[in-house]
């Protein structure tokens, strides 16, 4: 078990969620050790909400770091959830391919998978030259 999950699983009570009623906490670590936690906001004005793995990345760029080295994403489903398309490359984008990802589910389902394993053939900046 990730012990980012207890990080996510708090982080997931603070959910803006009154639409879906569906609420996500992220938890990740850097490579300095640091955790960022983000939750999913909705907003009446679909799709302006954001997730909560794009919440988790925007504090730690934030914060001055880059550089994802775990992630966990738990919801309130009864199989874990992977993070959408827009959240796959967002964390490929502070990723390298290997790093784990744990997604969970409150009930304690857990699947473990890697940044490569979500998003094979990631656009990076390689592909910008």
């Amino acid at each position: 078990m990730s012990d980012l999950l207890p990080h996510a699983l708090s982080v997931r009570e603070n959910a803006h969620a009154p639409y879906s009623k569906f609420h996500v906490g992220a938890a990740l670590r850097t490579k300095s050790g640091a955790v960022f936690v983000g939750c999913n906001v909705e907003n009446v004005a679909y799709p302006e909400g954001t997730c909560a793995e794009a919440g988790a990345i925007a504090a730690m760029v934030a914060a001055g770091e880059r550089d994802i080295a775990e992630v966990c994403v738990v919801a309130g489903s009864p199989t874990p959830v992977p993070p959408c398309g827009g959240c796959r490359q967002k964390l490929a984008e502070f990723s390298a391919g290997d790093v784990p990802v744990t997604l969970a589910t409150t009930s304690g389902v857990l699947e473990t998978t890697t940044v490569a394993a979500l998003l094979p053939g990631a656009f990076d900046a390689g592909h910008m030259a």
